[in-house]
């Protein structure tokens, strides 16, 4: 059985994992960043919209600050992981994500995306899934998502890297994994923009047409 027909089949499963655990202090609000609102939409939605749309399952959403309130505007069906640890670093949101999916034997992979990228497209995370199932398992790599020939996110972790990803500590995510095992990069150009909300003046720049 090719790794597609495992897919098709279900024993092959790709998740994705939304981190939206930190405060966002950069904002200088006391509301949780995943909640600051872009075009009447919190970034959340955004996140989480394009990673249902992309087809993969299972859907988590890793929240932490304020933690109850981020959860409680996930739509129906989105998984949440609560990590307490999430003042420690982005790693941390990691290791929870992960953690959830290791006694779920048919995920073999997980794309992370994060809350504050409100511009990523669901297709960036279907190029990741194509790409990496036509890919052999042998040699384990990571998939990652680029535009203008830059990496950025989502990052596809296979399972064979989990372990690898679990001993990551503070704020090194999986791009840490990315010195040590090979790199398959996605081109994602015409599937959204990475760009990254973490200041007052970012949001400004998000509103404007193009973005």
């Amino acid at each position: 059985m090719t790794a597609t027909q495992a897919y098709l089949s279900g024993v092959n499963k790709i998740a994705v994992a939304i981190l939206a655990a930190g405060r966002g202090s950069r904002m200088g609000s006391d509301t949780p960043k995943p909640l600051v609102k872009l075009h009447h939409q919190t970034l959340l939605q955004y996140a989480l919209t394009a990673a249902i749309d992309s087809g993969l399952a299972p859907v988590l959403l890793v929240v932490g600050y304020e933690g109850e309130t981020v959860a409680a505007t996930a739509p129906p069906g989105v998984t949440i992981i609560h990590n307490p640890h999430w003042q420690q670093g982005i790693a941390t949101s990691l290791h929870s994500a992960i953690s959830h999916l290791q006694n779920h034997n048919s995920v073999t992979a997980v794309c992370i995306g994060l809350a504050d990228q409100p511009f990523i497209g669901a297709q960036s995370y279907q190029r990741l899934q194509t790409a990496y199932l036509q890919t052999s398992n042998q040699n384990p790599a990571l998939f990652v998502a680029t535009y203008a020939k830059a990496r950025r996110n989502p990052v596809l972790i296979p399972r064979s890297l989990w372990q690898d990803a679990l001993e990551l500590q503070g704020d090194e995510g999986a791009r840490q994994l990315m010195k040590t095992y090979p790199v398959v990069e996605v081109g994602c150009d015409e599937t959204g923009d990475p760009f990254d909300i973490d200041t007052p003046a970012n949001l400004v720049q998000g509103e404007r047409p193009g973005l």
